[in-house]
């Protein structure tokens, strides 16, 4: 049987110096997840605007259920304007107030989430009390939760991403993240398996996965460590990178027992991202294995 997920957040326009790209993380991670075989669908709301109109479209033709997206008519159609250094590095300048930061609590959205097999949070959609009450209210009945921690200053508090974490069953985050927030909440450790250890006994978190650019991944699950080393790419930019690795590995590992394989699977999904404009470029499963078999990195 076909696993379902369902994604909570952000859905919006991604505006770079070479134009507008579909984008926002849940969403990424949403028509990731559908083109490697996971049914997936997104709860989020846009503007009753032609941006709204053109990512409902786009959505639809990437084979994502646009059922629980809502239409706002007073705030308009997200939008994020993206600067991108010589690496390739993006930072963003985030719209608010956006339709996506008014999301609202409905029993057709809260009976998908009952039903899924896995719920997708992130924490920007937490900046506005509206779409946060719903997101708790989402979680109270969601079977197992994934907590894809985004910090974006100033739409952010450690206080909140702590109560987040406290509720997930899965916690993803970068390198940079993890350091931030470890030292926050009183680690005393700049080593990455030390502070990962720190914040999984703090949340009572079983699975916490810590991505690190080019570096590839570590992953804790269950009191064992789990490590690929990355793949190198020439990178175009990294915008859905991460969005790209946590689709891959969650197709992974809600569908096989072979934790290692799902992690560098879920990399070389990131670095083949990071290869191309924008976070949705196409790739095909036999494009994801032929880039594996010609890039075997070592675990």
């Amino acid at each position: 049987m076909t696993k379902k997920v369902v994604c909570f957040g952000e859905v919006l326009w991604d505006v770079l110096p070479t134009g507008k790209v579909a984008g926002g993380a849940p969403m990424n991670v949403s028509i990731r997840l559908q083109s490697l075989g996971i049914s997936s669908q997104i709860i989020s709301r846009v503007g009753n605007d032609a941006l709204g109109k053109e990512l409902e479209t786009f959505l639809q033709e990437q084979h994502v259920s646009t059922t629980l997206l809502q239409t706002d008519h007073n705030l308009a159609t997200g939008e994020v304007l993206v600067h991108l250094d010589a690496k390739g590095s993006a930072t963003y300048n985030i719209v608010y107030p956006s339709a996506w930061d008014k999301i609202g609590l409905t029993s057709y959205n809260k009976q998908a989430v009952r039903d899924c097999d896995a719920f997708v949070y992130g924490s920007l959609a937490c900046r506005d009390e509206v779409s946060s009450t719903t997101l708790l209210s989402l979680l109270e009945v969601a079977p197992y939760k994934v907590f894809d921690v985004n910090l974006r200053p100033p739409f952010y508090s450690i206080s909140y991403i702590k109560e987040m974490m406290q509720l997930a069953d899965f916690i993803k985050m970068n390198e940079e993240e993890l350091l931030e927030i470890a030292q926050a909440l009183g680690s005393a450790s700049n080593m990455i398996e030390s502070n990962i250890i720190f914040l999984s006994r703090m949340t009572n978190t079983a699975t916490f996965c810590v991505t690190r650019g080019r570096e590839g991944a570590i992953l804790y699950h269950e009191r064992q460590f789990y490590t690929h080393p990355g793949f190198l790419v020439q990178v175009e930019d990294t915008i859905g990178s991460g969005d790209g690795f946590l689709a891959a590995f969650l197709s992974r590992f809600l569908t096989t027992t072979n934790i290692l394989e799902a992690v560098r699977f879920a990399c070389a999904v990131g670095a083949m991202v990071a290869t191309h404009k924008g976070a949705n470029p196409i790739l095909n499963l036999d494009e994801i294995d032929a880039f594996m078999e010609q890039n075997n990195s070592g675990y």
